[in-house]
């Protein structure tokens, strides 16, 4: 079987619809049949999403090379396709990273797996299909609590929008939650009285309560009062953020606006939603909160995956380093010239130079 070699670009992008979507065995069929075993497994509609996107590419990367059969489908097929992952260009023409090549591949051996579980397959293609190495890494971006203070000043108090989007930032400083779960919050998960956030099927469909500070509330009340009896179209859908046209935020138009407010703080960073989550985990951690206490509002499954942040939190090793290390700080001694800080026992530098 000889199949063309791959020009650099084409998957990453808006793949090509599968064109056998009436042929009943197709690969494209069974597509379909997949997504709906893992809707009836109460996966998360972000997730059945994100999967149909990566194995749809992968189907009209097959029927572009003529493979449109499950049983056509071997060890060689994904090896090559894992090829045409890794060279995958984002927009600014670097390869897309292992962690992102890892979570499209997921999805194509997910769908290996399936067919092989439906016997439309005699054997799983993708059961030996060694994936990218994932390493954790660090944060690129974490604001100061300064830094913080002036993204949250960026909103013009003057206007029902920019009202809006001050209790917006406020909400994701307070308290670190997703963008996916911001853009979901109902008025309902707002206790003004005891003070609570509910956040009802979070990542993993997990439900936590978390704390809401006062300056936050107070945002969040303003907003409530001021703002969203204007922008609510009957019937109301509940949600407590909506647009200017009445209807729950969208993902793009929450990042863009987060973004925009970096960029407009003038701090020198970039970043988004997230970088508030960061930004809260890692001041939460300087200032001496229990890590288990910073999983519990991140909402993290795992310890291990809250950790990082005792990476990107240093004042503490600072501090230690600072006191214990006898070469971290200048010396200083006092002679007939004056007191004096020396790098070393010969050299000696005047604290004017």
């Amino acid at each position: 079987m000889k199949i063309p070699r791959q020009s650099r670009r084409g998957v990453d992008r808006k793949a090509p619809e599968p064109i056998t979507w009436t042929d009943p065995h197709s690969l494209a069929a069974q597509v379909e049949r997949h997504l709906g075993w893992l809707e009836a497994r109460d996966y998360a509609e972000t997730s059945v999403e994100g999967r149909r996107r990566d194995i749809m590419a992968f189907v009209a990367w097959c029927e572009e090379r003529g493979l449109t059969r499950p049983p056509e489908l071997t060890r060689l097929v994904l090896d090559l396709y894992q090829k045409r992952v890794a060279r995958i260009e984002r927009r600014d023409g670097a390869t897309i990273s292992p962690r992102t090549q890892r979570l499209k591949l997921l999805a194509v051996a997910g769908f290996c797996k399936w067919l092989a579980r439906e016997r439309l397959v005699l054997f799983n293609p993708a059961a030996e299909l060694e994936l990218p190495r994932v390493g954790r890494y660090l944060p690129r971006t974490v604001l100061t609590a300064d830094e913080a203070e002036q993204v949250l000043a960026v909103p013009n108090l003057e206007t029902p929008l920019g009202l809006r989007d001050r209790a917006i930032l406020e909400t994701f400083y307070s308290t670190g939650i997703r963008r996916s779960e911001l853009m979901r919050l109902k008025i309902a998960d707002i206790d003004l009285g005891r003070q609570i956030l509910g956040i009802r099927q979070g990542k993993g469909k997990r439900d936590r309560f978390l704390p809401l500070g006062e300056r936050a509330l107070a945002w969040i009340g303003r907003y409530l009062e001021e703002v969203r009896p204007q922008l609510v179209i009957l019937p109301d859908p509940g949600h407590l953020y909506l647009t200017a046209d009445g209807t729950p935020l969208g993902r793009n138009h929450l990042g863009k606006m987060v973004s925009t407010a970096v960029a407009m703080a003038d701090i020198g960073k970039q970043g988004s939603c997230h970088l508030f989550r960061h930004t809260m985990a890692t001041l939460m951690l300087e200032h001496g909160a229990d890590i288990r206490f910073i999983q519990q509002m991140l909402g993290h499954a795992r310890l291990e995956t809250t950790q990082i942040y005792t990476q990107v939190s240093i004042e503490a090793l600072k501090a230690v380093y600072n006191a214990t290390h006898p070469g971290a700080r200048l010396r200083r001694r006092k002679d007939e010239e004056g007191e004096r800080a020396s790098f070393g026992p010969s050299i000696v530098f005047d604290e004017e130079d």
